[in-house]
């Protein structure tokens, strides 16, 4: 067994490895759950509430989405293996004539996750372009932007939430060269977005693409409502709509691993578009599809999400709240200010987190950890990912937990 990286390592993967060495005993890494009942896990012995599933609507836990699996998988088999190159069951147009309606978008083209998508995506959109990337961007955005520039695209970073950076750097494109602009919407640890219209408005002015990665946001932020709809806005369907904005020169890509608890993912664009990356990317060409029972939830989620989406969305909007209120209350600092499900926060000390992670377990609380190198140092902690799911009672024992811990061990505002 290697004791350390391999030589030749550079510091951040080696810094990663005793980050993660260290934290794989502290008991919220790399763990075996050996059983769940609702949302409580068990590890070994021991029972936990999970503060660390992106199961934001509960959909894992429904009855009715599980309910819809046997007929289909009655009726297609288990896995019907062509590529989608080859054949497609009707399952897959259905989602995407559904998803396309419910996005707003022109067309959408789904495949099996974000993470083959921005692989082959993106390489098949920049060419030899250029490519702009937000610098705290998603590391599956990060390794699609890797890959494209071995293909031969120019890659470089603006700063983070600084569009004036932004259009800086694209004046540098040299005229009548392609270029892409990759970033989140929902960012996974803030769980805030950047100023959407802003971003999209000087993508428009230089005639770059603007490439969106929304896996948080999809299914729990959408159109804004009438006057007293609750700020996540309606439909759950997703930035694009969620600003008020439409999809020219936006490419979406998002998921239904998250809000939607089944394994598909989507790029939401324009018609043409699709019909390149069915011969350019090649997750459609060669990848074998998502299993049936996947597309059966997928589908039985949108139903469930037509009908009872907005009080699920309510329901986490609720219990969100009390976490970041809670959170205000004890004078505890977290970057998150949208209110969305994704509460990150951070430690006085980066140094106690595996420390930190045992008294949480002692508590019986899992979460998601935030080590160094993943994030700056001075936002390492932890993150609590709330869902619909989860009971009021769990609630009050994070916040119980969380008050013991208070600011001698929680970052200060």
């Amino acid at each position: 067994m290697l004791s350390t990286t391999p030589a030749g390592a550079s510091p951040a993967a080696d810094a990663a490895y005793r980050s993660v060495s260290a934290l794989t005993g502290a008991g919220l890494w790399d763990q075996v759950i050996d059983e769940i009942d609702g949302r409580r896990i068990r590890v070994g012995e021991r029972w936990f509430v999970d503060w660390a599933s992106c199961n934001y609507l509960g959909l894992d836990l429904d009855t009715e989405i599980m309910d819809a699996i046997d007929p289909q998988v009655r009726r297609w088999g288990t896995h019907p293996s062509w590529s989608r190159m080859l054949g497609s069951p009707r399952l897959y147009p259905m989602i995407e004539e559904r998803l396309t309606a419910l996005l707003g978008a022109p067309d959408t083209l789904v495949l099996p996750t974000i993470s083959q998508i921005h692989l082959s995506v993106i390489p098949a959109l920049a060419g030899k372009g250029h490519i702009l990337m937000d610098a705290r961007a998603h590391r599956t955005i990060y390794d699609g932007c890797v890959h494209a520039r071995g293909l031969g695209a120019t890659l470089r970073r603006f700063r983070t939430e600084d569009a004036d950076h932004l259009a800086e750097l694209l004046r540098e494109v040299p005229p009548g060269t392609p270029a892409l602009v990759c970033m989140d919407g929902v960012n996974s640890m803030t769980g805030n977005t950047p100023d959407l219209r802003r971003f999209a408005a000087v993508c428009r002015e230089s005639g770059a693409t603007l490439y969106i990665d929304d896996a948080h946001g999809f299914g729990v932020i959408g159109e804004p409502g009438p006057a007293g709809t609750i700020p996540y806005g309606l439909r759950g369907n997703a930035i694009v709509r969620h600003y008020g904005l439409d999809y020219d020169n936006i490419v979406l890509v998002g998921g239904f691993s998250k809000a939607y608890s089944s394994m598909l993912a989507f790029i939401a664009c324009p018609t043409p578009v699709k019909e390149y990356l069915k011969v350019a990317a090649a997750p459609y060409l060669y990848s074998g599809p998502v299993p049936t029972a996947a597309l059966a939830t997928v589908l039985a989620g949108l139903d469930v999400n037509e009908r009872r989406g907005e009080v699920l969305r309510a329901e986490l909007h609720r219990k969100t709240g009390r976490i970041l209120d809670h959170l205000a209350e004890l004078g505890v600092r977290t970057p998150n200010v949208s209110g969305y499900p994704l509460v990150q926060v951070p430690l006085n000390n980066a140094e106690e987190l595996p420390a930190v992670a045992d008294r949480l377990l002692d508590r019986g609380i899992y979460v998601t950890l935030a080590p160094y190198p993943g994030v700056p140092k001075d936002e390492v902690g932890f993150r609590i990912q709330v869902t619909a799911a989860h009971t009021d009672e769990q609630v009050d024992e994070l916040l119980a937990t969380l008050s013991a811990l208070g600011t001698e061990v929680l970052r200060r505002r």
